[in-house]
């Protein structure tokens, strides 16, 4: 749909609306007239006057197609109101929804709400719209130079990708009558204000060249949790008829939690079904970050025949790298010198955003030491920050889980030691490359995961990672069915990874009797922990025996890795805080006597050499709700207490019959 606004000068007698009598008798004839005149275009076009004052009359309009001028003059002439200097121009809805209430205000047009559903919009209507549903609109330039364009392109490194698709848009043919779209597009970028002008150098391009007949966008942003409503982001893809929407996906790559996966999964099918019903009539962009890997996936598959074109930034070496930053220098008006320089690794690729973050750093450090070197002295928040004990929630819960004594000291001197070399890089201080990686190890259920999951957070809440996110891998997703594909599987994890952690489970299986390919998996591992180092830590976890067999017949994996952690099992009084803890999770109180019962049944549980650890305790949790239950409908409902239904008694605990051998405890293979 199309919105405008129409200004004209009053060529006959001057009307003013001074809200007498006879001005509103005046404005229910227009707005009679106005009523006449749209019944023959019924859902087609929607005039109204919106005001008039004096010699100017303001006009609303909603047309399906952008040829109005024609429509418009025979409006005027309907609602017989003499005009000259006719000026339409094109609007949003938001200012369309103010005209139309503007206009009912003061007896011009029927009330704005019925004008709303009677049009097919009364999804859109601000006062009703549902929470969480919003969506912003944006108007493009009348016209924009082409070269300015290709300038973006080449600002953002986006070469190989975004001017190849320029190229294609300005070698179209000109005037043609057929509108569709051959191709809908992914914006991928990590960084908003990329994305941001990705998107809008496409659309400025495509409505440049006429694959657009209207200036007006709409960006709509699914990727946090909001109430999804399929009809009202239909009504919103209707009301883009001519242009464009940009989609802002929710990603399912972070999220392995089935219910946050399938609520992701429903919004994603919903917005490839509009794509495919809207396909010639809006133009879709949907922006995803840099690695998605799994959402493409699903888009993909649920798009059928559509086609769709990836713009993405290119990954720069050493020689583009010093060119972009020598870019910036020159447009920030400063002289580049090696303390900026020295950030670089001649074999290294780097990101734009990785670029210019070194950029902002040098250049806030050379406004102060040397533009205006009397704040010299001036303490930088981001050095006192440094001197501070690593700080946030994901540290807190960390130190409150029960146990893991070792684990907590390694990894509380693993952060100060990545801020260490942090502070060298600012100062542009070369070092040898620092190991960043880690190895955990520990027997099953003694939280290597979790701990992980919780490392990966404190590096982020601490400026050391720009995602903190985990990505959780084992043998059957590195490794390939064929000669050549581990090595691209390995570097996807890696890419997918970046910006958080990479946790390899039960890495020693990647080399057994299974063939050759975990030996090409492992070469691959060590190239791009080397590659990556600077953004993204690998952690490597399985049982200690074995992780330490793994490591020695790999000297170069092992001289890359700066911290081992050992998860040690919990003792028998650590299992029972567990317990509680789990009980309190699970709304429900252990009584002295089953905790102490629960000590027993630990006691002997940890003699046998396949014990779970924090599982095991799990799993006797889960046992003590079932004979709960089986206890508590054994009785007489009535006489049924809310303390009964929230306590495990020691009778809930079921001592299992286990042999206990004397043999020396073995690491098993399960986990």
């Amino acid at each position: 749909m199309f919105f405008y606004e129409v200004n004209a000068l009053i060529g006959g007698e001057k009307i003013e609306y001074d809200g007498s009598r006879s001005a509103r008798q005046y404005a229910r004839k227009i707005a009679a007239k106005t009523s006449h005149f749209n019944q023959k275009y019924i859902r087609s076009k929607y005039f109204l006057v919106s005001d008039f004052n004096g010699d100017t009359v303001t006009c609303a309009l909603i047309s399906d197609t952008d040829d109005v001028q024609s429509c418009v003059n025979d409006y005027l002439d309907a609602i017989e109101v003499e005009t000259t200097d006719v000026q339409i121009s094109e609007i949003t809805f938001s200012v369309f929804q103010s005209l139309l209430r503007t206009g009912a205000r003061v007896w011009l047009s029927d009330d704005d709400d019925d004008v709303l559903e009677q049009i097919g919009l009364g999804e859109l209507n601000t006062r009703l719209i549902r929470r969480g549903t919003s969506y912003t609109e944006y108007m493009l330039s009348p016209a924009t130079d082409k070269d300015t364009l290709y300038a973006e392109s080449k600002r953002l490194l986006s070469e190989m990708t975004l001017t190849p698709e320029l190229d294609r848009i300005y070698s179209g043919k000109a005037n043609v009558k057929a509108f569709g779209h051959p191709v809908h597009y992914f914006a991928e970028a990590d960084n908003a204000e990329v994305e941001k002008v990705f998107y809008e150098t496409l659309l400025q391009a495509l409505y440049d060249n006429g694959r657009l007949k209207s200036r007006r966008y709409c960006v709509i942003d699914f990727s946090l949790r909001s109430e999804f409503s399929y009809s009202f982001y239909d009504t919103l893809c209707k009301s883009c008829t001519g242009g464009a929407v940009v989609v802002k996906c929710p990603a399912i790559d972070e999220h392995p939690d089935g219910r946050f996966a399938d609520e992701r999964l429903e919004i994603l099918s919903a917005v490839c079904e509009a794509m495919r019903k809207y396909r010639n009539q809006v133009l879709t962009i949907i922006s995803l970050p840099r690695v998605c890997e799994r959402t493409k996936k699903a888009i993909f598959e649920k798009l059928g025949d559509i086609g769709v074109v990836e713009i993405k930034e290119d990954c720069s070496d050493y020689v583009k790298a010093k060119e972009y930053l020598n870019m910036l220098c020159k447009q920030g008006h400063i002289s580049i010198d090696n303390q900026l320089l020295g950030r670089l690794e001649r074999d290294k690729l780097y990101y734009p955003d990785e670029l210019h973050a070194f950029f902002d750093e040098w250049y806030n450090e050379k406004m102060r030491t040397t533009v205006y070197p009397q704040y010299r002295d001036v303490a930088v928040c981001r050095k006192e920050a440094v001197k501070e004990i690593a700080q946030g929630c994901a540290y807190d819960d960390l130190q409150a889980m029960i146990g893991l004594t070792e684990a907590k000291a390694v990894i509380g001197k693993a952060l100060k030691y990545y801020k260490l070399q942090r502070i060298y890089s600012d100062k542009g201080i070369k070092q040898d490359r620092p190991a960043m990686h880690m190895v955990f190890k520990g027997n099953p259920g003694t939280a290597k995961t979790t701990v992980a999951r919780l490392f990966a957070r404190i590096m982020k809440e601490n400026g050391l990672l720009s995602r903190g996110h985990l990505v959780e891998v084992g043998r059957s997703d590195l490794v390939g069915k064929y000669v050549g594909w581990t090595a691209q599987i390995v570097k996807e994890k890696f890419a997918k990874a970046m910006g958080g952690v990479l946790f390899i489970d039960e890495a020693y299986s990647l080399v057994d009797e299974r063939g050759l390919f975990g030996e090409e998996a492992i070469n691959t591992i060590v190239q791009e922990m080397e590659n990556r180092r600077e953004d993204l830590v690998v952690i490597f976890a399985g049982y200690p025996k074995e992780m330490d067999k793994f490591l020695n017949q790999n000297p170069g994996l092992r001289s890359r890795i700066a911290f081992h952690v050992n998860f040690a099992d919990y003792s028998t009084p650590e299992l029972c805080d567990i317990a509680r803890m789990i009980g309190k999770e699970k709304a429900v109180t252990l009584t002295d006597c089953a905790i102490d019962k629960l000590g027993m049944v630990f006691d002997s549980a940890r003699l046998n050499p396949d014990f779970g650890n924090g599982r095991y305790v799990r799993n006797a949790i889960e046992l003590a709700k079932m004979n709960q239950a089986e206890r508590i409908l054994s009785q007489n409902i009535d006489d049924v207490t809310d303390d009964m239904l929230t306590t495990i008694e020691a009778e809930d605990i079921e001592v299992p019959e286990t042999e206990t051998k004397a043999e020396k405890r073995r690491i098993g293979f399960g986990n």
